[in-house]
């Protein structure tokens, strides 16, 4: 370039700093030498970012390098390399000074440039940008606000479910590390232990009203035996699995199929099981003993040895204790559902919509419609209105509980033991 009065130290004279930055001047703020634009474009480009101050303020036509307007990087973001690059290609002056080679580099490790009109320590950004950053605090404090607000509202929901094994923490017979996975457990599996709801139409020689009279009477033969609740109903589970898959059965072997049921039951669920002699006695010694074993074998082949699946009264248990029940809620609850055992129709629900519909009626029947709480729907998975439908049903039941032929489960809850809990009157509004 004409004119030039470049030294050996690569510094550029008066006349190329008044053709090249056109206006600018260049200041040296340490050292005696000044670095070559040159230099410190090929530094941006092709080597590691020289360690010295950058300058705030955007390259405009008026201030900057050349005359075209080149995009407005914001400070706090690094220089790329593309961008650079296209800094170099919009300046011929730049490519041409790109091809000198200067080891001055390293001599001057704190030198800055500083435009024309540009104060020491100025720092202001341009106005967009502030804008920019102003609308990302104020975007970052509402999505602050909204996550509090969510946070809010899910703490509000678990402080309506209330955590019912707290207190059994310390008790290793309540395992509350797994209840959870069991009662899931029970949930995914209770659909084996259900049975067509018109099994009976494939039986020739029975119905279900002699189903209904040989669960009556077994729920007397267990209430005299003083056995555990979990044996009658995993007796009338085997016995309508059985009869679901095992067809033809004759009228006059229907008592022998409950009595085994009984007995296999027996097993599975009792610490002292009753001797077959025992079953043959209640029964009025209408079957040998060679029958009752016979009977035995072929029911546990017919199940596949498959004796427990999930019953009601397992759900009952889990219920009751989401429920906060009292004695009087338990017993009715548990009244009503044995009057379900004895009706064919209630075969159409799963053991756990019979467990929680029972205790919705109890509950409604001793303390006035009440709203299906928010701990009961959690711990029983079911909404107020799914169990509307059988809770109207088991108030029908109630009502008629005193009357007919089939009146064990009444005269058992009829008594000071089970807190004369059939005498309760019906929840009739749920009919409503």
């Amino acid at each position: 370039m004409g004119g030039s009065d470049e030294n050996k130290h690569g510094v550029i004279g008066p006349m190329n700093r008044q053709e090249g930055l056109r206006g600018g001047k260049v200041i040296p703020t340490n050292g005696p030498t000044r670095r070559a634009l040159s230099n410190i474009n090929k530094n941006i480009i092709g080597a590691p970012v020289y360690p010295c101050a950058v300058n705030k303020r955007p390259f405009t036509g008026e201030n900057g390098i050349c005359q075209k307007k080149i995009p407005t990087v914001p400070v706090h973001r690094p220089i790329t390399r593309k961008f650079a690059a296209q800094l170099a290609e919009s300046n011929p002056q730049i490519q041409k000074e790109e091809t000198k080679k200067s080891d001055s580099i390293s001599n001057a490790p704190s030198d800055r440039i500083i435009i024309d009109g540009e104060k020491d320590g100025d720092f202001n950004e341009p106005m967009f940008v502030q804008h920019t950053e102003a609308m990302l605090e104020e975007i970052d404090r509402m999505e602050g606000i909204e996550m509090e607000d969510s946070n809010d509202i899910d703490d509000e929901i678990e402080e309506c479910v209330m955590d019912i094994d707290s207190c059994d923490k310390n008790n290793p017979l309540t395992v509350v590390e797994y209840i959870d996975d069991i009662y899931n457990f029970y949930k995914k599996n209770e659909c084996r232990s259900c049975v067509p709801p018109n099994y009976m139409e494939n039986q020739p020689d029975i119905n279900e009203r002699m189903r209904g009279i040989l669960i009556d009477w077994l729920i007397e033969v267990h209430y005299k035996f003083e056995l555990m609740e979990e044996t009658l109903y995993l007796t009338i589970n085997l016995i309508d699995r059985f009869l679901a898959v095992h067809h033809h059965i004759a009228r006059k072997r229907l008592q022998l199929v409950g009595v085994t049921a009984m007995l296999l039951a027996c097993k599975y669920e009792e610490v002292s099981v009753p001797v077959v002699d025992d079953l043959i006695l209640i029964s009025d010694k209408a079957y040998t003993r060679r029958e009752v074993l016979d009977m035995e074998k072929l029911m546990a082949n017919t199940l596949q040895f498959n004796f427990y699946l999930p019953t009601p009264y397992v759900f009952m248990r889990r219920f009751l204790k989401a429920a906060q029940s009292d004695k009087k809620v338990e017993l009715l609850s548990f009244f009503i559902i044995e009057l379900c055992l004895v009706e064919y129709e209630m075969l159409q629900y799963t053991p756990s919509q019979l467990a929680a519909s029972a205790i919705y009626t109890a509950q409604s029947t001793l303390k006035g419609f009440e709203a299906w709480n928010k701990t009961c729907e959690f711990y029983t998975g079911y909404t107020e209105e799914k169990l509307m439908d059988c809770s109207r049903k088991m108030v029908g039941l109630h009502h008629k509980a005193g009357t007919g032929k089939l009146t064990g489960v009444h005269r058992k809850y009829n008594t000071s033991k089970f807190g004369y809990a059939a005498r309760t009157e019906p929840a009739g509004f749920l009919l409503l």
